[in-house]
């Protein structure tokens, strides 16, 4: 008998955090290695931010504060929602948590019993499977296309749906397709959930980071929502670890006991400087999201300048999903090539869905000169290894 837990041994990897070990250690004996395959801004967190959480520590907020948040937190985050989207949220249903990822944890532990079943897309984020897995629930795949621009089909979500099924999970601006769920994708979903009394899932961690159109939060559409979010993306926080969970009221005290034995809270002068950064830094989000806009333009056109195909271009996040199934049909394999003959670091497609396998992600979260070598060394590869 193993002496690891079933649960712990049968998680999947997180397939693109071996690709960042590897590439680190190829670094550390002296190789350049372009990095494309990790979603982590390379712009610095805005002066603002550094700034208040300083105050904070220096006036002494290093303690434990309440774990669903301290209210200046909490109610930032209402009036940001009330701002960007017109939609009241009372800070009394929000949480929040030490990074975006436990609040998954909330969220499916709050809403799951074993065997309990979630829609999600294919592909998608894989913690999203793997959280529900972890926790006994069932993920349920449905297949989006890249023709489609990675939508979901209604008749196919009403068709995955059964009496066990609990949720459908979104993410828009998606990762790692960089597609954006617009209107009318949104509506037909939340009609979908209010028809069947089920509850929409959706992780907008890259809202301030979407190139076209307005953003729209599920909430607009449905009360029957949870809204995964935080500041790693668009505020360039990714090491600050913050976010939140938005969540109906019946949920959020289990969630508060949750977060209470698990994380106990949120970094107090993290959250001082999160509050600060919803008031005071929208004029740094927009800079920067002009910057990766131009670095998107930029790398869509480039990609299919030597020979890789992107049916839908990605109009959100900083990613670009393109298919190299001609540079070969297995994407891990693929990716690894790539690493150790051009020099170049991606994700492969396969982590986030057998939908996925044949197509590579690449960020954008990098500097144009990075982008412009990168692309060069895979240009140089491809000819080479046809």
């Amino acid at each position: 008998m193993s002496p690891v837990s079933r649960r712990a041994d049968a998680i999947r990897p997180f397939v693109v955090m071996d690709i960042v070990a590897l590439a680190k250690r190829l670094q550390a004996e002296g190789r350049d290695i372009v990095r494309l395959e990790i979603g982590d801004p390379d712009m610095p967190t805005p002066e603002v931010v550094k700034e208040a959480a300083e105050r904070a520590m220096h006036a002494g907020h290093t303690g434990y504060t309440e774990s669903a948040g301290i209210p200046d937190l909490r109610e930032a985050i209402s009036a940001r929602y009330v701002r960007d989207y017109d939609v009241r949220v009372d800070p009394d249903d929000i949480i929040v948590t030490q990074g975006t990822s436990p609040a998954m944890l909330l969220l499916f532990g709050t809403l799951l019993d074993p065997g309990d079943e979630v829609i999600i897309s294919d592909p998608c984020y894989p913690a999203y499977a793997n959280y529900i897995n972890f926790l006994g629930g069932v993920p349920v795949p449905v297949r989006v296309r890249a023709e489609e621009g990675f939508t979901f089909r209604s008749a196919e979500v009403r068709a995955a749906i059964t009496p066990r099924t609990r949720a459908i999970m979104i993410n828009s601006p998606a990762n790692p397709m960089g597609t954006v769920l617009g209107e009318k994708d949104l509506a037909e979903l939340a009609a979908i959930a209010e028809e069947h009394s089920l509850y929409i899932a959706s992780d907008e961690i890259y809202h301030g980071l979407q190139f076209e159109g307005k953003e729209r939060s599920i909430l607009e559409f449905t009360d029957r929502a949870f809204v995964l979010n935080g500041f790693s993306k668009a505020y360039a926080m990714t090491g600050w670890r913050l976010g939140y969970m938005i969540a109906p009221r019946q949920f959020v005290r289990p969630a508060e006991k949750i977060q209470q034995n698990f994380f106990l809270c949120a970094n107090h002068f993290v959250q001082v400087a999160g509050a600060v950064a919803l008031a005071q830094v929208g004029g740094e989000v927009d800079r920067m999201r002009a910057i990766y806009d131009e670095r998107r333009r930029y790398l869509i056109g480039a990609l299919r300048g030597i020979g890789l195909r992107i049916a839908t271009e990605p109009t959100g996040a900083f990613y670009v999903f393109a298919d190299a199934s001609h540079w070969g049909e297995d994407s891990l394999d693929l990716a690894y090539r790539l690493l150790h003959e051009a020099g170049v670091a991606t994700a492969p497609g396969i982590d986030f869905g057998s939908g996925g396998e044949g197509f590579l992600r690449f960020s954008y979260a990098t500097s144009m000169d990075r982008l412009k070598e990168g692309v060069s060394r895979l240009d140089t590869w491809a000819k080479g290894a046809r």
